[in-house]
């Protein structure tokens, strides 16, 4: 497990998965280091960018104090550079573990409210979907898109947020330390309600702090239709699952072997 060396316990991590993010990386670092001061450490989790951002970000290090680099052997996706960032944050003891992109769409200024918010939460979520969110630049077709499947989300999962697929949040370690993330198997939009809904259905706390979301004007979008295709089919089997473990649940407490001492002595 990777070693990251001057931390201190009350430091936060934030976690920036990076493929071919050469043109805004050196930016969002800034702006990071800038918003969190001594508070956060920055890991950049690189899937062996085309374009050199890994080769940037080591040159970065130098001058940048608490900055870290994964550099992955092949592009393995968005979800499993979180997982082994998380992991690696657990393993060095984080109190703290955060999601951004770093592409700009996630303003690094909202990091503080993110961690602010964790004092009374195990998972704090940006949200541009609650009063005081928003999305900038965003065509017609792709607030649609956003807006329908987080309804789906929450109507199918049955948990109450606005905005589960949004990539800018912060989990405190403690509690993600004792969640399964060698059985998650997400990328994209469908990582996000996966962890979301394993918060949930583990008992966190979950609270959405607002957002402005600016689509990026750099680079490219790693948004596509299997991404969204894929995550519409997660949530689908995940609402059939628990659908499945409540029948399970409910029928099994209506089995005679299953009363309680109570029932058993009212006959």
């Amino acid at each position: 497990m990777t070693h990251l060396s001057h931390r201190r316990a009350d430091q936060a991590l934030v976690v920036i998965p990076t493929y071919n993010e050469r043109e805004t990386i050196a930016e969002a670092i800034r702006r990071l280091r800038e918003a969190t001061k001594d508070s956060a450490q920055i890991l950049v989790v690189d899937d062996h960018s085309p374009d050199g951002t890994g080769a940037l970000v080591r040159e970065l290090q130098a001058g940048v104090p608490g900055l870290h680099l994964v550099e992955r052997a092949s592009k393995l996706g968005l979800g499993t550079a979180y997982v082994d960032g998380f992991e690696i944050g657990i393993a060095n003891g984080y109190w703290a573990l955060v999601e951004m992109d770093a592409d700009l769409s996630h303003d690094p200024a909202a990091v503080p409210q993110l961690l602010a918010a964790l004092v009374d939460a195990d998972l704090a979520i940006g949200s541009r979907y609650i009063p005081g969110g928003y999305v900038e630049d965003w065509s017609t077709g792709r607030k649609w898109l956003s807006r329908v499947g987080n309804s789906y989300a929450r109507a199918w999962l049955g948990f109450p947020l606005r905005d589960a697929t949004s990539g800018f949040r912060a989990y405190r370690t403690d509690f993600l330390a004792m969640q399964d993330l060698g059985s998650v198997s997400s990328q994209g939009y469908g990582f996000q309600i996966e962890m979301a809904r394993r918060v949930f259905r583990a008992g966190g706390r979950i609270v959405e702090v607002p957002i402005t979301f600016t689509d990026r004007t750099l680079g490219r979008s790693k948004m596509s239709k299997r991404i969204a295709i894929e995550a519409m089919t997660s949530v689908t089997a995940w609402g059939f699952q628990d659908r499945m473990a409540a029948m399970r649940g409910l029928f099994g407490a209506r089995r005679p072997g299953n009363q309680s001492a109570t029932d058993r002595h009212d006959r």
